[in-house]
């Protein structure tokens, strides 16, 4: 699979989450397979406002994979300046290509039009994607991340895609739910699977996946060109390297053992600490050594001492602990 002029792997893309997919997470899913990654959503009016901030969140890149900034928004020419001032900063954010959301539900984001928003209007949209794509090098691929309406009786999802295609978008990602459906219940396979059959150009589905083998079902029920993985990799990058085997038509990797997780657990959040240190790092680390601690003895107990973690050290009792639950020595 191409997206624009980069060769995609055989795989699961990184589905871009706030508060979650930052330069630590993104390298580290790279380094067990994603063909590509994206970054947590910049605010597009924030960036032409001068926001270091923001431009913090952009930064980082995504290890091997290929790298895209995903930028929010509802104005089109505020969304246009922001391309424009991420493209003149590729030395210092370096970046592969560029992703529009159309996709999140959170009312602070749809509040603007912004987000999942987008799929009210259909015409708005195309003008975002449109003016995007125009105001950035051919050779950078503009993506939109979007979800298949923004209710039961607001399915746009084709209408927008087809838009966004007309647009000189290069590849979408579709989240199978609406906005008014947030993350509750399961997704709808044969509305991305209509998205998919609309457009001329690469699509990848996305919700629910939590396996490699409900990747491969899902792309068999859908069609799309691949698969994008979200919650379903949080405490668990191992998972990309298995849809890669599945996809590749290879035996499923074994999983991790504890020495693995542990490792991988402290490396993931030493990377956090060390890029927005210890004491900012460590508030967001409390979720993630929640994930990885799922599926293991006494991991309701374990999840709660993760939510009071302040400091790296604190981290390192606590897998101590956890190693001794499981009935091991200390790692």
């Amino acid at each position: 699979m191409r997206l624009g002029e980069i060769e995609l792997k055989t795989g699961a893309a990184l589905a871009p989450m706030a508060g979650a997919t930052d330069a630590a997470m993104r390298r580290l899913c790279a380094e067990y397979g994603a063909v590509c990654t994206v970054s947590e959503m910049v605010s597009a009016k924030a960036l032409t406002m001068g926001d270091e901030k923001s431009v913090r969140l952009a930064r980082g890149g995504g290890g091997d994979a290929p790298y895209g900034v995903q930028l929010f928004g509802a104005q089109p020419e505020v969304m246009a300046e922001a391309a424009r001032i991420l493209c003149a900063k590729r030395d210092f954010v370096p970046f592969d290509f560029l992703d529009i959301n159309m996709g999140c539900p959170a009312p602070k984001i749809t509040g603007s039009g912004a987000g999942s928003a987008l799929l009210k209007d259909p015409a708005l949209a195309g003008a975002v994607a449109r003016a995007v794509r125009e105001a950035v090098p051919e050779a950078i691929p503009v993506t939109v991340k979007l979800r298949i309406g923004w209710d039961a009786a607001t399915l746009t999802g084709v209408e927008v895609a087809q838009r966004c295609a007309g647009a000189g978008i290069a590849m979408l990602t579709v989240h199978g739910r609406t906005r008014a459906e947030q993350y509750e219940p399961g997704i709808h396979p044969g509305e991305i699977a209509k998205i998919k059959a609309a457009v001329p150009i690469p699509v990848l589905a996305n919700g629910d996946i939590t396996s490699a083998e409900g990747a491969a079902r899902l792309l068999a029920e859908t069609g799309c060109d691949g698969v994008a993985v979200g919650r379903g990799a949080m405490g668990n990058p191992w998972l990309f390297r298995e849809i890669a085997a599945v996809l590749a038509g290879q035996p499923v990797p074994e999983p991790p053992g504890l020495s693995e997780r542990f490792a991988v657990l402290r490396r993931h959040i030493y990377s956090m600490c060390e890029e927005k240190g210890e004491w900012a790092a460590m508030q967001q680390a409390r979720s993630h050594a929640g994930w990885y601690m799922r599926g293991l003895r006494g991991a309701a107990r374990l999840r709660r001492e993760c939510c009071a973690l302040q400091t790296f050290e604190e981290l390192e009792h606590l897998i101590e602990r956890a190693w001794e639950m499981q009935g091991g020595t200390t790692p």
